[in-house]
């Protein structure tokens, strides 16, 4: 097993870095039709740390910014009670109108049935998204401080001109200091429409990608995002069929070799709430399959693939094999899609019970 600092050493077992944003959603109802919305927080790299912190009783923080105003302080309430540690906040003055600087919105409807799940983001000119190397003091975080883990994704690269250079920054430093290096792919479409596309978030993720220990994606992410498939797989075979990605992996590993790890969650979409859900883990040359769970009924998907995250993670932290690693993610991340919000609402007991077979009949 690759060596992970001992938690005695370090401040914190894992920190985060990207956007949290408000979300925005209508319950039972539409975006376009409701007129009442309930407030969430949530975000890609955060909802990783705060997994971390409710489910599993992890030391976080998170590295983020805001702009100093009433929706920004409501984010912070918001992730306070989340028990995320938030030192590293950085707040940007707000200017009274949002020219130069707000907060990201996310408006999310969970979908039902043959209707899909739909997400509409309102977030240009967010404090995150202009974040620039040099305003972050990584060397207090990763030097002095200490961390064992350090999680980002692709998201937060693709907010803005120079956040992949923040995220590169981070790693590097996370690295020099002995700290494990986690990335999850997130590919977006909507959020690299207005600058280059697929190709520009290819770009990025392969540099980017040099400088990560433990690489995170879905069934679609390592190719739209790294550039990687499998020759001659009919699209129209089930997300779970293995062997499928076991060859990409392959490929994927053989032109990263500073990849320790490499974990994709496979998902068959049946309907928006009914799914097959699974993954693997590729870890020091061998291969892991998480427990198959099929027809997986979904009351919010939203988060399932942080949640996954969070859940290996802890397994790697905790010292756990990779197979019992990768059964924690799966099992996370879909207890996660059982309760409405970004944000995990499992604790460990319930997250043991279903690893270990466990049925869902009441408890009393």
């Amino acid at each position: 097993m690759w060596k992970i600092k001992p938690a005695n050493s370090c401040l914190w077992d894992e920190v985060s870095l990207g956007e949290v944003m408000l979300r925005l959603d209508p319950g039972e109802g539409r975006i376009h039709t409701t007129r009442t919305f309930q407030a969430w927080e949530g975000g890609g790299e955060y909802n990783v740390a705060r997994g971390l912190r409710r489910c599993f009783g992890l030391r976080t923080a998170h590295v983020t910014a805001l702009a100093d105003n009433p929706v920004g302080r409501l984010v912070e309430d918001l992730m306070l009670q989340g028990g995320v540690d938030l030192r590293y906040l950085k707040w940007v003055p707000y200017d009274g109108l949002g020219r130069a600087v707000r907060n990201g919105l996310n408006f999310t409807e969970r979908g039902f049935g043959a209707r899909g799940a739909v997400g509409c983001s309102d977030r240009g000119h967010t404090a995150v998204s202009q974040l620039q190397p040099g305003d972050i003091d990584w060397n207090r975080i990763f030097a002095k401080d200490g961390a064992r883990w350090f999680h980002c994704g692709g998201i937060f690269a693709a907010l803005g001109p120079r956040t992949p250079d923040v995220a590169i920054e981070a790693m590097r430093c996370a690295r020099e200091n002995g700290t494990i290096v986690s990335y999850d792919l997130n590919f977006r479409p909507s959020l690299w429409k207005a600058t280059g596309g697929p190709a520009r978030a290819m770009e990025v993720n392969r540099e980017i990608a040099k400088h990560v220990d433990v690489m995170i994606g879905n069934e679609e992410d390592f190719t739209a995002a790294l550039g990687f498939q499998v020759d001659g797989v009919d699209e129209r075979l089930s997300a779970l069929d293995p062997a499928n990605f076991r060859r990409m992996i392959e490929k994927v590993v053989a032109e990263y070799p500073n990849f320790k790890a490499v974990a994709t969650t496979l998902r068959a979409v049946k309907s928006a709430t009914r799914n097959d859900w699974g993954a693997i883990l590729w870890s020091e040359g061998a291969f892991c399959q998480a427990t198959n769970r099929t027809d997986l009924e979904i009351l919010d998907r939203v988060g399932g693939g942080d949640s996954f995250a969070s859940g290996m993670i802890y397994g790697f932290l905790a010292g756990k094999s990779a197979q019992e690693a990768v059964e924690y993610g799966a099992a996370h991340g879909a207890l996660l899609q059982t309760t409405r919000g970004d944000t995990s609402q499992i604790d460990l007991e319930e997250l043991m019970h279903v690893v270990k077979g466990g049925s869902a009949r009441i408890k009393r």
